[in-house]
Parts: structure tokens; C-alpha cells; sequence
């Protein structure tokens, strides 16, 4: 499947889903609406279970702004959810560097994987601490002119600051605070849309 992307089923007239839904992490139903959408997401797209769900968390801790991905990546791993696999932590992220030669493991090592990408993104001022989560792929680092592959067949992104002028040192400015609220939200809209998805009664525990 070509750059982890579902276009040629999201075209199909059985597979239109939902769209995008962007909110500000301070909503106090920001993870129950994100987590629903997921949840139809995941039904519609893996609707018997069988596809591997495998998570990659994209960014650097070198980088305050982009370390959203791995921050995320790595508060799933504390999970343990099974059946969830994760790519990118603070131990062993995903970045610009490596990311080609993991998406290569990633679609060897797993049959038609179903796949939820995370990265951070900057915006407008008023959209900073906002997350969406939307169908189909995203292309990371997009915003600093990078040329990298898209991913994901359902992708969450989390503004962290504000874009247009000077990406990088925004990204090495941005409060580690904002980011770390955003990666809890998105972490927790993923472990209950997956419970949701798959009506899972195991409990997991969100601290």
C-alpha cells in the first residue's frame, strides 16, 4: 500500500467517512468526541479486526515544538494496550532521518497494517493548542519544506505554535507544556477509540 494511504478506498462509495474534526484540547469533551471519531474510523476501516493497528508517532525530542509525536508515542507505550503497536517514542523515535527506512520495516514486517499517524503542525494563532484528527494521510514536515513520504490511513495533528515565519526556531521556542497537554489528549483519544472500536471491556487506566 503506497505511502500508508487508503485513497483508492476513501474514493470508494461504501468507505466515505467522517470528516475532519478539530478542537481545542482545553474542551472538556475533547477526548470523548475525538475518541468516538476514531472509534468510526477504525469500525469502517478494520471492521472485522483482522488488519494490524500500528501507531507512528513522528518527531524529535531535539525539538520542543516536534517532540509531540514521540511524547504520544511513548505515553501509548505506558498503555500496554494489546494489540496496539507503536513507532515512535522518546526512546526510539521517528524523525526526518530514520523515517523512510522504518516505513519500509513497518510495511514488511506487518500485513496491510492500518495506520495512525501522530505529528505536531504549526498554524494560526488562534488554532495553536488545537488537535484534529482526520481520514486519510498526512505529510510531515510539510510546514518546514521538507520532502517526506505521507503516512497514515487516519492521521491526528496537534498545533503547537504559530507558522509562517522562521518553522524551525518556532519549533525550538514552543512551551513544552502545550505539547505535553495536546500528546496526553491525543494518547487518551486513542486508547478509548480503540476500546470503542473493538468493544473491549479490559479496562486500561488512564493516569
Amino acid at each position: 500500500m503506497n505511502n500508508f494511504s487508503l485513497f483508492s478506498r476513501l474514493k470508494s462509495p461504501q468507505k466515505v467517512l467522517p470528516p475532519k474534526l478539530k478542537l481545542d484540547h482545553q474542551d472538556p469533551l475533547a477526548v470523548h468526541k475525538l475518541s468516538n471519531l476514531l472509534g468510526e474510523y477504525l469500525n469502517q476501516l478494520n471492521p472485522d479486526n483482522r488488519r494490524p493497528l500500528i501507531v507512528v508517532a513522528i518527531g524529535t525530542d531535539r525539538s520542543t515544538g516536534d517532540s509531540l509525536g514521540p511524547l504520544t508515542g511513548t505515553r501509548l507505550q505506558e498503555f500496554s494496550m494489546p494489540g496496539l503497536i507503536i513507532y515512535g517514542t522518546l526512546d526510539d523515535p521517528v524523525h526526518a532521518s530514520n523515517m523512510t527506512e522504518k516505513l519500509k520495516f513497518i510495511q514488511n514486517a506487518h500485513n496491510d497494517p492500518l495506520v495512525i499517524a501522530i505529528d505536531a503542525c504549526l498554524g494560526r494563532n488562534e488554532s495553536v493548542g488545537c488537535i484534529t484528527l482526520s481520514p486519510g494521510s498526512v505529510r510531515p514536515g510539510a510546514g518546514v519544506n521538507k520532502n517526506l513520504p505521507a503516512i497514515g490511513d487516519i492521521h491526528f495533528t496537534g498545533i503547537v505554535n504559530v507558522g509562517g515565519y522562521m518553522e524551525y526556531l518556532v519549533l525550538q521556542n514552543t512551551r513544552l507544556n502545550v505539547v505535553v497537554k495536546l500528546s496526553n489528549q491525543i494518547a487518551n483519544s486513542i486508547l478509548l477509540g480503540v476500546r470503542k472500536a473493538k468493544r473491549n471491556t479490559q479496562s486500561y487506566s488512564i493516569q
